[in-house]
C-alpha cells in the first residue's frame, strides 16, 4: 500500500538532509508478520528521494503511528506535499529463528566467497 504524507503544510527536504515523515495511521501486523517500508521507485529516479534505512521494518508489537525517514540524495531541495505518496508499505511473514553456536559449518559449493563471488 501507499505511504502518504499526513502533514498539514509542505516541508522543503534540502539536499543531503533526512526527515522523518507521518503517516497519521497506526497499524496492527499480526504476530508472524512484519511490514516493509519501502521507498517509491519515481521519487528515487526523478527527485533523489529515498527510505535511509530501507527497507524499514514494523514489528508486530509498535502501536505507535507510521512514519517514514525520507532522504534526499538529490541536489535540488524537495518540497514534501500534504498527502504525498512518499513510501511503500510491504506486509510479509517475518519467521523467527534460534541461533545455535557451533564449532564448524557445513560445506556449500560457494563456500566463503563475497561480493561478486557468483
Amino acid at each position: 500500500m501507499d505511504l502518504c504524507a499526513a502533514i498539514e503544510a509542505p516541508i522543503a527536504l534540502e539536499p543531503a538532509a533526512r526527515e522523518l515523515i507521518p503517516c497519521g495511521f497506526a497499524i496492527a501486523i499480526p504476530q508472524g508478520y512484519e511490514g516493509q517500508v519501502r521507498p517509491r521507485s519515481g521519487l528515487a529516479l526523478k527527485h533523489g528521494l529515498w527510505v535511509p534505512n530501507s527497507p524499514g521494518t514494523i514489528d508486530p508489537d509498535y502501536r505507535g503511528e507510521v512514519s517514514v525517514i525520507l532522504g534526499n540524495s538529490g541536489q535540488d531541495t524537495v518540497q514534501i506535499e500534504p498527502g504525498q505518496r512518499i513510501a511503500q508499505l510491504v506486509v510479509c511473514p517475518a519467521v523467527r529463528v534460534t541461533l545455535e553456536e557451533v564449532d564448524e559449518l557445513g560445506d556449500t559449493a560457494r563456500g566463503s566467497g563475497g561480493f561478486g563471488h557468483t
